[in-house]
């Protein structure tokens, strides 16, 4: 079943909403770990740089303090920046700063060694780069940075119709395909890995029919809620009920009865779209309403009555709500039973009506 669902998943390309959610989540998750590539890209740069300095019997200059600086801005806004679009246009500029910057200190070295510390320097840019959570235009807008840069044939005195010229080139053209391949390919099963989670997240947490969250999804969330909201705040647990729904299933068929289903969870959606609700099972459905006092819960419940009854259909419904307070020390089961007592008191007193549990 596994293999199934997963050919299925493969088959079908990822819209752009998607593929863009998807970057904003491998950068969130990869955050910190673009941070340490950062720190220690400049680290290395810093150590060449020192190196060929005192070395070179350069001395460390002005403009290593300049490139030092703005490597610290650079480092400071990225781990600030919270948007993956931004985190694409800080790194490439950084790839620019740091390969100008590579690019002056090679030229402190011996001429004849120039086009390998160059195609050096690119390789070790180009591993740090594929490992980055860039989106595809960011990775390949740096890979032309770094070769244009870095390019072992500008300014040096390799030659391309040399072989020393073409095992350079060669082995240029290797290490840019492989890291083109192996960002792709790693991308991909990210992306398919991503997507394979988002669909089975959907099936555990969301019920298919009605396309609203679950039982599932609605203890794990209300559960929550109850336990970081002070309980000073006023809390309300709702359990709604389709009122005959029995009968509609019986006279019109399940399919009707999954049309009514749908309608009322839609209704629920639209009227309740700032609380927590979901579909327990069957006809009933639950809403969890924080930071709301009796009255604007009361104007609410009477609204989705509302709204479910005149709600222009061949096969009219109206539905019957319990509500309930969730007090000091109730449990999401405790305020649950109540809220169940208070619908069982709204079935049995005329229906399509909401009371609060006593």
């Amino acid at each position: 079943m596994y293999k199934t669902i997963e050919e299925q998943v493969l088959k079908k390309a990822a819209p752009a909403e998607l593929r863009a959610e998807f970057i904003q989540h491998e950068f969130e998750r990869l955050h910190s770990f673009s941070v340490l590539i950062y720190l220690a890209s400049i680290a290395i740069w810093l150590v060449f740089d020192l190196v060929v300095s005192f070395l070179g019997e350069q001395g460390f200059t002005w403009r290593s303090m300049i490139f030092i600086s703005l490597f610290a801005i650079l480092t400071l806004v990225m781990g600030f920046t919270r948007k993956a679009r931004h985190f694409d246009l800080i790194t490439l500029l950084f790839v620019l700063i740091l390969t100008i910057g590579v690019r002056l200190i090679i030229t402190g070295i011996p001429a004849n060694v120039h086009s390998s510390w160059l195609v050096l320097a690119a390789a070790s840019m180009l591993y740090s780069v594929s490992v980055l959570p860039l989106s595809r235009g960011a990775f390949f807008a740096a890979q032309t940075i770094i070769w244009l840069v870095l390019n072992p044939f500008i300014n040096t005195p390799t030659r391309l119709i040399e072989l020393r010229g073409v095992m350079t080139a060669s082995y240029s053209i290797f290490l840019c395909a492989l890291t083109i391949y192996t960002f792709l390919k790693l991308r991909q099963a990210k992306l398919y890995n991503y997507i394979m989670s988002r669909l089975l997240l959907d099936q555990a947490y969301n019920d298919p029919l009605t396309e609203i969250p679950n039982r599932r999804s609605f203890m794990t969330s209300a559960g929550q809620h109850l336990q970081t909201v002070p309980r000073e705040h006023e809390q309300y647990l709702a359990m709604v009920d389709i009122d005959n729904f029995k009968k509609v299933n019986d006279v019109y068929g399940h399919d009707v009865g999954d049309e009514v289903l749908k309608r009322v969870a839609a209704d629920i959606k639209a009227v309740m779209s700032h609380f927590e609700y979901a579909r327990l099972g069957g006809e009933e459905f639950a809403i969890y309403l924080a930071g709301v006092c009796r009255a604007d819960v009361e104007a609410l419940a009477a609204e989705l009555c509302r709204v479910v009854r005149e709600q222009p259909t061949r096969h009219p419904v109206t539905i019957s709500i319990g509500l309930a307070r969730v007090e000091a020390g109730d449990s999401l089961n405790q305020a649950l039973v109540k809220a169940d007592e208070a619908l069982y008191e709204s079935k049995h007193t005329g229906k399509d009506r909401y009371t609060f549990h006593v």
